[in-house]
């Protein structure tokens, strides 16, 4: 988390991590428990980089993009997917045929939904915007993921201004809770 440079550099370098957590999963044997935990990593990533997405890039997406709104609504839409199967996939263990289908599935999205931003959404917003917006925007994600909830809530806003009222006070509880119980930890 916290890559640096400018906003897209900042999702991109995320981008990469997502697809090294699904290859680490996927190199491991079924019912391996490291897969629970790694899982759980890739849970938190993901759930971060949606939060930053929703509250700094989409709104810059819908303001100055032709289109943005359009763009900004599949964006979160693919977002809401996503959320539902790790929801879902909270409550499976690996060895158990639903961890590895959802894993499927979540890797299918997730990968459709980084080309998509990485292929058309970033390069038209790096069109639109100046070098010092995108630096800045790039900040703002990266304050955004420090603060955002690290666990799926399916049913919470994922638009402003709700989602930068609640997303921060979410993020606390749910770090307490993974504090609390070691989820996330890296050995």
């Amino acid at each position: 988390m916290g890559h640096g440079g400018n906003v897209i550099q900042e999702l991109t370098a995320d981008h990469r991590e997502v697809d090294d957590l699904f290859s680490q999963i996927e190199a491991l044997p079924g019912a391996d428990e490291r897969r629970r935990e790694l899982a759980d990593r890739l849970t938190m990533e993901l759930i971060r980089h949606s939060v930053a997405e929703e509250e700094y890039l989409y709104p810059t997406v819908r303001r100055y993009v032709d289109g943005g709104d359009d763009l900004a609504d599949k964006e979160l839409a693919d977002h809401g997917e996503v959320e539902r199967m790790l929801k879902e996939l909270e409550g499976c263990r690996p060895g158990d045929g639903r961890f590895d289908t959802l894993i499927v599935r979540l890797k299918n999205a997730v990968t459709a939904h980084v080309g998509d931003e990485e292929n058309r959404l970033f390069p038209m917003l790096a069109d639109v915007c100046s070098a010092d917006a995108l630096e800045e925007l790039g900040e703002k994600v990266r304050s955004a993921k420090e603060h955002a909830p690290t666990r799926p809530h399916p049913s919470a806003p994922d638009t402003p201004p709700a989602n930068k009222l609640l997303a921060p006070g979410t993020g606390m509880v749910d770090r307490l809770r993974d504090m609390l119980t070691g989820r996330g930890k890296q050995d």
